[in-house]
């Protein structure tokens, strides 16, 4: 997609979609920075896409602490440049039903899942709009569209993310810069894996193209949304679903 010369940075990118994400863009030429809490997995994968022949870093962060996100925004603009990709994955899930979920369960997914990508998705926009230019693609879900039984806070705060991509697109598009999520369906990640085989043939009957989805699907489209063959699309929504949402 020619990314050459471009820094992306990948929140929640030690793993999983987050990984499979960064190893594209890293492929397509840009230099990726993976920041997590658990940063000695961020470099132990930095190191395998630098194996590969990417470029890549690694950054601890906890996108909760708003000094540690400016920090690693400061240290990426004095090591590199100011970040022109911004891909906010990062998330947790802490599951039950609506009736007997804790509070703190709550407040932890919102804040991880949400408040972190408005601290980040804030920290960009003020060095995108600068530069005028730049790329923001938020991982939303499929159930911020339709909801779930049982997760009430991932779907809140997957909604909300939705919502926030639009608002942020609407205010930045005059400098440039363009907002967009993908939202997911059910993929092929470790969490799913570990489902009982009753449990993931029922997922796989509610989706017409027969089969998960895989997390390089959703890196694919991060990918094109950030590349110049879409600098005309912002405020969007790309489902990634196989057909389970229409």
């Amino acid at each position: 997609m020619g990314l050459n010369g471009k820094i992306a940075l990948v929140t929640g990118g030690a793993q999983g979609i987050g990984l499979a994400i960064a190893k594209r863009l890293a492929g397509d030429g840009a230099h990726v920075v993976l920041a997590d809490i658990q940063l000695e997995a961020a470099e132990k994968s930095s190191e395998e896409i630098k194996s590969l022949g990417g470029l890549a870093s690694a950054k601890r962060l906890d996108v909760t602490d708003l000094k540690e996100i400016q920090s690693v925004f400061d240290s990426i603009s004095k090591e590199h440049k100011p970040v022109d990709i911004l891909v906010n994955n990062a998330g947790i899930t802490r599951d039950g039903l609506l009736v007997r979920m804790k509070e703190s369960d709550w407040d932890a997914v919102l804040s991880t899942n949400l408040k972190g990508c408005f601290l980040c998705t804030q920290q960009a926009t003020k060095q995108m709009m600068k530069q005028r230019s730049g790329s923001i693609v938020n991982i939303a879900s499929i159930v911020g569209v339709m909801g779930n039984f049982g997760q009430a806070n991932y779907s809140a705060a997957k909604a909300g993310l939705i919502g926030l991509t639009k608002t942020t697109a609407r205010e930045v598009a005059s400098r440039g810069v363009t907002a967009n999520a993908v939202a997911p369906g059910f993929i092929d990640t470790e969490m799913t894996q570990k489902l009982d085989e009753k449990v993931r043939n029922a997922m796989l009957e509610q989706i017409p193209l027969g089969k998960f989805g895989s997390p390089e699907d959703v890196a694919d489209s991060v990918a094109f949304l950030v590349s110049d063959q879409a600098k005309y699309i912002t405020g969007q929504v790309i489902n990634i679903n196989g057909g389970m949402l229409m």
